[in-house]
């Protein structure tokens, strides 16, 4: 495709889903260079519309292909799931999960048969998608069963850095899983399994020849054993062992200047132990300019990094900040789909 269309999930339809999405939407409208396609009821949208008092068109489409209006109009893929009985904002609702899933599974859909060029997802419920019969974690668990494909990473980009035109890239060892938990996980396997992950994470999507540290675990990475010996006994031998392999990785680096040598440009990736170390790193940088994306599998997907935000939904005071930035980070990753599919995609579905 020469120019990306994207399927863009609003999530929870009584979040502040329908609101970042409009207000992206309708800010990329008219843009010769992409399109964005909103998977939402066409109602819940309308009623987003309302609320933010902007003067743009919805226009239900039923092709993907469906050339773009222009300025001013925005392109809803109406999954018909709520109709015009919408349920109140900022509510547990099974049929608000219902409608964020089916938005998933519709857009999914359309990414694997390579009708889009990628997805873009709004912030999900986890009660509401249970709710509404789901068993999945989150998004990355119905992703994967979506795709075909048991092993995907997050990535978070930073864009935020102190040097012109670097992207910092988060990779995570572990994610939803304790502390004590996450510790368990990891081993000298285990962590090679990771910096292999990551460097070929970097490489599909547009790193060659990518720097990648490994984050300590203990304070000052452990001083020599000190305070702890994750990293003799686990980190320290997984990156000789992915040296050997001919991978540039340097670690375990302590995880209070890693990421700060990642801004600087000493490195293009850094590996995180566990869901916060790398969590809280990228957010005090960029709360609203970090975004995430899903690798691992055979299909392009960028997500915002926060939730539903039910106490403020229906109000208009969402800041889309962050949607933006996953829609703008899809359109900049487009032209490595087919090397994403190439990479990831099992051998049945080839």
């Amino acid at each position: 495709m020469t120019r990306p269309v994207l399927a863009l999930t609003v999530g929870d339809p009584v979040g502040i889903g329908p609101e970042i999405t409009l207000r992206t939407l309708a800010e990329a409208a008219g843009d010769p260079e992409h399109h964005g396609i909103a998977v939402a009821d066409l109602a819940a949208m309308a009623r987003a519309r309302d609320v933010l008092g902007l003067d743009v068109e919805l226009r239900a489409v039923g092709d993907w292909d469906t050339e773009p209006a222009g300025e001013g109009v925005v392109d809803v893929f109406d999954i018909g799931v709520l109709g015009e009985d919408l349920p109140d904002w900022g509510t547990v609702d099974a049929r608000a999960g219902r409608a964020a899933v089916t938005a998933i599974e519709v857009a999914t859909s359309a990414a694997m048969a390579q009708q889009v060029s990628g997805i873009v997802t709004g912030p999900i419920n986890k009660e509401a998608i249970w709710a509404a019969g789901s068993e999945h974690l989150g998004h990355t668990e119905m992703l994967g069963e979506l795709t075909g494909v048991t092993d995907q990473d997050t990535m978070f980009v930073v864009r935020n850095t102190h040097v012109p035109g670097h992207h910092l890239r988060i990779f995570f060892a572990t994610r939803h899983v304790s502390l004590r938990g996450a510790l368990e996980k990891i081993t000298r396997e285990t962590q090679l399994t990771s910096i292999r992950r990551a460097a070929t994470a970097l490489r599909v999507f547009g790193v060659p020849d990518a720097r990648l540290a490994v984050a300590a675990i203990n304070p000052h990475g452990g001083e020599n054993g000190a305070f702890g010996d994750e990293e003799i006994v686990h980190l320290a031998p997984a990156v000789e062992d992915a040296r050997a392999l001919g991978l540039d990785v340097a670690g375990p680096i302590p995880a209070d200047s890693v990421f700060h040598h990642g801004l600087v440009g000493r490195y293009d990736g850094v590996l995180s132990q566990y869901h916060d170390q790398g969590h809280i790193a990228a957010k005090t940088v960029d709360f609203d300019g970090t975004i995430s994306v899903t690798v691992g599998l055979p299909i392009l997907r960028t997500s915002v990094d926060h939730g539903t935000a039910f106490d403020i939904a229906g109000t208009g005071q969402a800041d889309h900040g962050t949607m933006r930035s996953a829609y703008l980070a899809a359109v900049d990753y487009s032209p490595f789909v087919e090397g994403i599919r190439a990479e990831y995609l099992p051998t049945a579905a080839r």
